[in-house]
């Protein structure tokens, strides 16, 4: 503990600077000491959806002032937020879940933080590929994490190219693509391929379906998805 509170002093202390901070999936259970401390002592918190992550902070009992940042505006604030930093005050950035910049906005602001020799630092936190992986049972001393797929164009392209990975594969999906994502990946994957599909994570209603690519499309139909869904499927032998 002695260790971890002098780390988060000198953290305090800096000024002009990025701090990435990852929030529950979606046991607030899981937040951590460091990341509580880190959002009631910066300057601003940015959030992707300020109506989600106001009741993040309403239940820590935080006031920190929040403003969004999000997809559909990350380029058009990005300079207001860098000058401001540069001014000296101190900036967290959260998403609705999880660990800003995977699969969520971040990139775009931690990249132009570095370019302008900003100080940028990451906690360590919630994730959902990371439970999903492990608890999948396939290897996991390498692997690829691919996201979501790409809706429409390229999405073909990238499947024919990870048919031979022998890698394990991680993907995220929405409930309503779940089945046509399943579909495709028998085409380019074959029936037999094991995988495994989280919902739900870290909540009251967490399952991970097990089975072959035509077992677990199957069980799918018959029981139509919910949740944020993690698929991690087994590298080609």
């Amino acid at each position: 503990m002695l260790h971890a509170f002098s780390a988060f002093v000198s953290l305090k202390n800096m000024v002009g600077s990025l701090i990435i901070v990852p929030t529950p999936i979606g046991n607030l259970g899981d937040i951590t000491l460091r990341a509580l401390e880190v959002l009631k002592s910066v300057d601003l918190v940015l959030a992707e959806d300020t109506r989600t992550s106001g009741n993040l902070l309403k239940h820590f009992q935080i006031s920190t002032p929040l403003r969004s940042y999000h997809m559909h505006n990350e380029h058009r604030v990005l300079d207001q937020l860098v000058s401001r930093i540069k001014a000296g005050d101190t900036l967290a950035l959260i998403s609705d879940a999880g660990t800003p910049g995977i699969s969520d906005p971040g990139f775009l602001l931690i990249r132009e933080c570095i370019q302008e020799g900003i100080s940028v630092t990451c906690l360590p936190g919630p994730t959902a590929l990371i439970p999903a992986l492990v608890n999948s049972g396939f290897p996991s001393d390498r692997f690829v994490f691919e996201g979501f797929l790409p809706p429409k164009k390229g999405r073909q392209t990238r499947l024919q190219l990870l048919a031979k990975e022998s890698r394990t594969l991680i993907f995220y999906e929405s409930p309503h693509k779940l089945l046509r994502t399943l579909t495709q990946f028998i085409a380019h994957f074959g029936a037999e391929r094991q995988l495994t599909v989280s919902r739900e994570l870290t909540k009251i209603y967490e399952e991970t379906i097990r089975g072959s690519v035509a077992e677990v499309l199957s069980h799918f139909e018959k029981h139509p998805p919910k949740g944020e869904l993690v698929i991690v499927v087994e590298g080609f032998k």
